[in-house]
This record gives C-alpha cells, structure tokens and sequence, in this order.
C-alpha cells in the first residue's frame, strides 16, 4: 500500500529539488517542502490540498493553505500534476499524469488509479469548432453495498 506522503528525508528533499528544476520551477523552502511530501519518495498518490496542508503542519512546516493551493496550482501549470475534479468542492492531485482512469470510493472520499486496459472508449462527441480535448477525465465513483 501506498502511504499517504513520503517520508521526510534528505534523499526526499533532494528528489523533490529535482524535480522542480527539471519543470523549470524554482526550488523556494515551501515548494520544496510540499514536493518532497507529494513525491519525495518517487511513488504516486493522489492528495488534496486540505491534506497536503495537514501533512505540512504535523512536520512543522509553515505554509497557509492558500500557498499549498498556489503551489498544487504553480505544479500543474508546470506538468507536474493533473488537478482531478471529483465534484464542485472537492479536487485531488495526481502525481501520475499519464492519462488513466480513476476510482472515487465514496465511504472514504479516497482517490485511486483504476486498471486503464480494461477502459474502452469508443467514441467522443464532436467539439465546437476551433477548439480541441485537452483532457479526457474519468472518475467512476464506487459505492460499497450494504
């Protein structure tokens, strides 16, 4: 099983460095902090903003939510992470940005990868003209029965 956030180590530090120079961000004290939670340990997860920012304070870092949201934002813009909307009020972040299908288990509000070649999607309607799909989501949400 995948933990929540990566541990918090010189190696997870230097990978979360890493990683943001190499988008072309710059490595201030709180990006690095929050990347080296989101994936200084190089497995994937999905996290939401309000998540990250507990994380962040259960380690003594000093960061505001908005700045975990800045930030989460600052990471998608760079092609870092893909924002996952699951409904109005509630957003994840994936630190897997291949394009693939998710699980949204309600009883947990958690986020997971589905099995990508088992998903087939015949067709797609046109788009108004002049524009092209950036994206296509895919959240099956999951209920468990009683």
């Amino acid at each position: 099983m995948i933990r929540e956030f990566a541990p918090q180590t010189q190696v997870a530090r230097a990978r979360a460095s890493d990683w943001l120079v190499q988008a072309g961000l710059r490595p201030t004290r709180q990006r690095l902090a929050l990347a080296a939670l989101v994936m200084g340990d190089g497995e994937n997860r999905h996290v939401t903003a309000e998540s990250l920012f507990a994380a962040a304070a259960e380690r003594g870092e000093k960061v505001s939510l908005a700045t975990v949201y800045n930030t989460l934002r600052a990471f998608c813009e760079a092609g870092l992470l893909n924002e996952i909307t699951v409904d109005a009020s509630r957003s994840y972040f994936d630190t897997r940005t291949d394009d693939h299908p998710h699980y949204f288990w309600e009883d947990s509000q958690k986020l997971t990868d589905a099995p990508s070649d088992q998903l087939e999607i015949l067709r797609l309607p046109d788009v108004p003209e002049g524009c092209e799909i950036a994206r296509v989501d895919v959240v099956i949400r999951l209920r468990r029965r009683d």
